[in-house]
């Protein structure tokens, strides 16, 4: 009766001996390839099942014999220790069953008070990973839309506002390097007025996917208005910035966004800063650089002008 419960069990049972060598396994396991074949029993577990971490599970497996305490692994520590193909009826990122571990101490029927066999259960866990996971994928994309743009997918301006004061406070601490760009569309108004704001909307997807591409992968780059754009440089000095920014600004030019039967063509003024002493906080920085944009309107716009006090 007792051998008839274990098999119908929906948890896999394995018996192992005192040098580790399997001596029964269960109607569970049989679903993994290595059971498969006649002459398993009687083998170290270590060679039929060659995907366990040895080094690891012998120590497990010596403190169960040794202190006859039973010893546990979750699927949150390893997703699994047995290679086997979950049947759940859902798509993980894994083709194989999470599972969870447990080695209990068994005793000889005999009397003798040391463990002589170690039985190892492992239950699928699948279900509980698959959630977990789909709930760590639902949080990331929470954090993600709560930083991100949602027209450009670039940094929305309370995000890149909380790296520029991080990064700030680092240039004063540190004496970094810390330089900003800020810039603004030109006529972006008149783009709307004539094409119409759908248009409007692709040429600012498609000019911030531009600019993306022109960036290091830790500047930091972010929509500030409507049509005002700004880049963190870290460890950038002024004259670096001021040529990454003529870089963008021709670049920009010289884009072509074609919406229906129209080819738009739009221009940036900018403003470029970079940190020193007498900047006290993120906000003169900011002030500064804008000071510097509307320079470059007041010049004829499609310009890049660096702030110079007065």
């Amino acid at each position: 009766m007792h051998s008839l419960v274990v098999e119908s069990l929906n948890t896999g049972v394995l018996l192992i001996d005192s040098d580790y060598n399997l001596v029964y396994f269960n109607h569970f396991m049989r679903s993994h390839p290595a059971l498969k074949r006649p002459d398993v029993l009687g083998k170290n577990i270590f060679e039929v099942f060659p995907e366990l971490p040895k080094s690891w599970m012998t120590r497990k497996l010596q403190g169960v014999f040794m202190l006859d305490s039973p010893a546990f692994s979750s699927w949150e520590q390893r997703q699994f220790l047995f290679k086997m193909q979950h049947t759940r009826p859902i798509t993980t990122n894994s083709e194989f069953m999470a599972q969870n571990i447990s080695m209990l101490p068994i005793k000889s029927e005999t009397g003798n008070s040391e463990v002589d066999h170690v039985c190892i259960t492992v239950e699928d866990a699948t279900d509980v990973y698959f959630y977990q996971e789909k709930l760590k994928l639902t949080l990331a994309e929470l954090e993600r839309s709560n930083r991100t743009d949602g027209l450009t997918q670039i940094a929305n301006r309370r995000y890149w506002e909380e790296r520029f004061n991080t990064a700030f406070l680092s240039a004063v601490r540190y004496q970094e390097e810390l330089s900003l760009i800020l810039f603004d569309l030109d006529k972006f108004k008149q783009i709307n007025d004539t094409y119409g704001h759908q248009a409007g909307d692709k040429v600012l997807i498609e000019s911030a996917a531009l600019i993306q591409s022109m960036l290091r992968q830790h500047d930091v780059f972010g929509r500030y208005g409507g049509e005002e754009f700004a880049i963190l440089l870290p460890n950038t000095q002024l004259q670096g910035a001021y040529e990454l920014a003529e870089r963008i600004r021709i670049a920009f030019a010289n884009q072509v966004v074609n919406y229906k039967t129209d080819s738009i063509q739009a221009t940036l003024s900018i403003g470029v800063v970079s940190y020193h002493s007498g900047i006290r906080n993120y906000d003169d920085m900011l002030t500064r650089a804008d000071m510097a944009l509307y320079q470059s309107k007041r010049c004829g716009r499609n310009k890049t002008t660096i702030y110079q006090a007065g």
